[in-house]
C-alpha cells in the first residue's frame, strides 16, 4: 500500500507541475501564493471551487465522488509550504452531452474569473480535447480533459491550488 500510494503521489506531483502559472510570462515560472491556512481549510476551499465548476457545467450527470489532497510545494520546506489538489470526473447523463458538457465549460469559465491559457487536442493517441485555465484570484488552476471514447465517456478535472503556508504552530495535515 505504501508503495502504491506513494507512486500515485508522484504521479500527481508530475501531473500538477504545469498547471499553475500557466498564464505567467517565461520569466516568471514560480507557483503563486496562495496564502496562509492550515491543509484542511484550504482543502474545503478547494471543494467549494470544484462545485462552482460544477455548477457551471450545468448539464445532467454526476459527478464522481472524491476529496483533495495535499502534496508538496515544490522547492519550499514540505514542513511549512502545501498545495492542494482536487481531481473528480464529470459523467453526463447522455453522452450526446459531453460536448455540450465542455462547450459551457469553455464559454462560463472566463465569466467566472478564468482565464483560459490552453484549448485543443492533448498529445494522446485519443487526442482528448483539452482545456487548461487559471484563476488570479483563488489561486487556483484547472485541466479539463473531454474522454469521448472512455466507456462511459467523461470530464477528467483536475484543480490545482499555488503553495500555502501553514499558520505558525500548526501542522500540515496530508490525505
Amino acid at each position: 500500500m505504501k508503495a502504491k500510494l506513494g507512486a500515485s503521489a508522484l504521479l500527481i506531483t508530475i501531473a500538477l507541475a504545469p498547471l499553475t502559472g500557466c498564464s505567467m510570462n517565461d520569466t516568471e515560472k514560480a507557483i503563486p501564493f496562495a496564502g496562509t491556512s492550515t491543509s484542511r481549510s484550504a482543502a474545503d476551499q478547494m471543494e467549494k471551487v470544484s462545485s462552482q465548476i460544477y455548477d457551471l457545467i450545468d448539464v445532467k450527470g454526476k459527478a464522481s465522488d472524491s476529496s483533495p489532497g495535499i502534496t508538496d510545494c515544490a522547492g519550499k520546506d514540505r514542513e511549512k509550504h502545501f498545495r492542494v489538489f482536487h481531481s473528480w470526473s464529470f459523467y453526463p447523463t447522455s453522452p450526446s452531452q459531453l460536448n455540450e458538457a465542455m462547450e459551457r465549460l469553455k464559454g462560463e469559465l472566463p465569466k467566472s474569473g478564468w482565464k483560459i491559457v490552453e484549448y485543443g487536442p492533448d498529445t494522446s493517441k485519443n487526442r482528448n480535447l483539452s482545456l487548461t485555465a487559471d484563476n488570479d484570484e483563488k489561486k487556483t488552476s484547472l485541466n479539463i480533459s473531454q474522454r469521448a471514447k472512455n466507456d462511459p465517456p467523461k470530464l477528467s478535472l483536475m484543480l490545482v491550488s499555488g503553495c500555502y503556508e501553514i499558520p505558525a504552530g500548526q501542522e500540515i495535515e496530508r490525505f
